[in-house]
């Protein structure tokens, strides 16, 4: 027996608990991860936005992909399934919060940091991770004696609510959206002598990746000679321009872009570095370039520190970014934060690794 995470988002946590909570879904991007999954293992749930556990699921039949509706009546992305015996399911005052004392001390990959930081999130990058067999064990044993014992942990119901997307219809389906609430420390302002090295030592390290990865790599002109400072590219790795044959309004737009990875002629990822809290300007560049070229087969990226995790999730989940005509831009572009990408900088023998290893680190909207 094995134990896995399995993510509920406050939406699906409610969908869920108001079935008969006999089945699980995931992503078809999960469809790898799932398949080592087998009929006894477990899935430990986990409520997002509030880092609380909310139950434990017994797994009752291999994976098998269906495309009838389960969170969603259409479009519902989670095809990727398992039949589930719920041995508990918590209600939403009675989930258990990650940072009480006796929980947070306990667990291999939350006791080493401070619950203010966010060094322990990696964690909770996407649902169907491995637990290590001793946390596992810990978390069926702590889920197991709150349902016995239940000790109150209310949630707010404005509070709640206010993680509830809306949907909004498109001709192929229908879209999640968020319109986000401003807060007061969004009024604040980063000292922007720190905001540029650190976006610079970002942009220096995607440059890197590629580059040991075996692509050629695009930066902006005003940003190469601070990237390249930390960043010595090898003779015709950093391209002095782009082999594309678009518009110019397509081209300007491209080029501005904060790092590419390009095979041949062909860009393969995008990336844009977001270090300020509105995190907007790249976003915007994002869905500049797919509204201009709606058919272009690029794969697009967020990098932010995770602190600015749920953040750009409610950006990219906006009205406008889910109107657009290739899809909603949340499910084409996903988030990788700073510690997931020094990871990947870190992993031994990437020069051997193809691009999907990305994949392992990125996180999507939900």
């Amino acid at each position: 027996m094995a134990y896995y995470l399995d993510m509920f988002s406050p939406e699906t946590y409610e969908t869920f608990s108001a079935s008969d909570r006999t089945v699980s879904g995931f992503r078809i991007r999960q469809l790898k991860l799932a398949q080592r999954i087998h009929t006894g293992d477990r899935f430990v749930c986990y409520l997002t936005k509030f880092s609380r556990w909310i139950g434990i699921l017994e797994v009752t039949s291999e994976c098998f992909v269906a495309h009838t509706p389960l969170f969603y009546s259409e479009g519902d992305p989670f095809v990727v399934r398992f039949n589930v015996r719920p041995i508990t399911w918590f209600e939403r005052d009675s989930t258990l919060p990650i940072r009480e004392d006796y929980i947070w001390n306990a667990l291999s990959f939350t006791r080493a940091h401070d619950k203010a930081s966010s060094k322990w999130t990696g964690k909770f990058r996407s649902s169907l991770g491995l637990f290590d067999e001793t946390d596992g064990e810990f978390l069926e044993r702590v889920i197991t004696e709150q349902e016995r014992n239940p000790k109150p942990f209310p949630i707010d119901e404005a509070e709640f609510k206010r993680f509830l997307p809306q949907k909004v219809r498109r001709p192929n389906g229908v879209v999640t959206v968020t319109v986000p609430v401003d807060t007061d420390h969004e009024e604040e302002k980063p000292d922007e002598k720190e905001a540029v090295r650190e976006s610079t030592r970002i942009q220096a390290l995607l440059a890197q990746i590629g580059d040991r990865l075996g692509f050629s790599v695009w930066l902006p002109r005003n940003d190469r000679a601070r990237v390249t400072r930390a960043w010595a590219s090898e003779e015709g790795t950093l391209l002095d321009a782009l082999p594309l044959s678009y518009d110019e309004v397509t081209l300007r737009t491209i080029e501005q872009i904060d790092v590419l990875w390009l095979r041949k002629r062909a860009i393969v990822r995008a990336f844009e570095v977001e270090h300020t809290t509105a995190v907007y300007s790249g976003i915007l560049r994002m869905a500049d370039l797919l509204a201009l070229q709606p058919n272009m087969d690029i794969k697009l990226h967020i990098v932010a520190p995770a602190s600015r995790r749920e953040k750009v999730f409610q950006e990219l989940q906006r009205p406008v970014f889910s109107l657009l005509e290739r899809g909603a831009l949340s499910e084409l572009c996903t988030f990788i934060s700073y510690d997931s990408l020094e990871e990947i900088a870190s992993l031994k023998h990437l020069e051997r690794m193809s691009d999907g290893v990305v994949e392992d680190f990125e996180e999507v909207a939900d």
